[in-house]
């Protein structure tokens, strides 16, 4: 079975909604992570002051969205029924049976919590099950230990370094590890990931 392309869903699990990043989401979004640094350190510029800053970022995604280059959701808490964050589906190629999990951020008051293991669960089922991915990776900075711990726990295969990749905005140079879930594997992490969002701390 050849694999699909993904398109605009709204996937829902026990903790998250994913659905179709919009404008829509910026209040929402500018509430849970705007102005932090911290969330922002890493995903390749400074964090946005203002709202307005934030709709640039935000619109600057939804246009490589409408191009095909990426399918972006919003991260909806349910139980706040809030946007707390984004997430997308990135590096697509069909033909190879591939995509990146990636440009993924979340409020700080949402990290340890259920919400990226519940994400990741929904994005991963939806790229083996329903798309027929062979492949997913992830990518972090090398020097953001918590993002290559949190990839790891989802039972992702931490595959290499890529030496000098990318420029961050201060100048300086990042390597990027990379990591990789197979078809292969990922009953078994399935397994794992929802035993995590049964048991104790609900897979923070």
């Amino acid at each position: 079975m050849s694999a699909s392309a993904p398109l605009p869903v709204t996937l829902v699990g026990p903790h998250v909604r994913l659905e179709p990043l919009s404008m829509d989401h910026l209040d929402d979004l500018f509430a849970a992570g705007g102005r932090d640094e911290e969330v922002w350190r890493w995903l390749g510029g400074p964090a946005p002051r203002t709202r307005e800053e934030l709709r640039g970022k935000l619109a600057e995604l939804l246009e490589h969205a409408g191009r095909g280059e990426y399918v972006a959701f919003a991260v909806i808490h349910l139980a706040s029924g809030r946007a707390v964050g984004w997430t997308t589906y990135m590096d697509i190629d069909v033909a190879d049976e591939r995509l990146e999990i990636g440009s993924t951020w979340y409020g700080r008051a949402y990290w340890r919590t259920a919400v990226n293991t519940a994400s990741k669960l929904l994005l991963l089922t939806h790229a083996f099950e329903d798309l027929g991915m062979g492949r997913v990776q992830l990518k972090t900075d090398h020097l953001n230990h918590r993002s290559q711990a949190a990839i790891a726990r989802l039972g992702a295969r931490r595959e290499g370094v890529l030496r000098r990749h990318r420029r961050r905005p201060d100048g300086t140079w990042r390597d990027s590890v990379y990591f990789s879930i197979l078809a292969s594997e990922w009953p078994a992490a399935k397994e794992r990931l929802a035993a995590r969002l049964d048991g104790p701390g609900h897979g923070g």
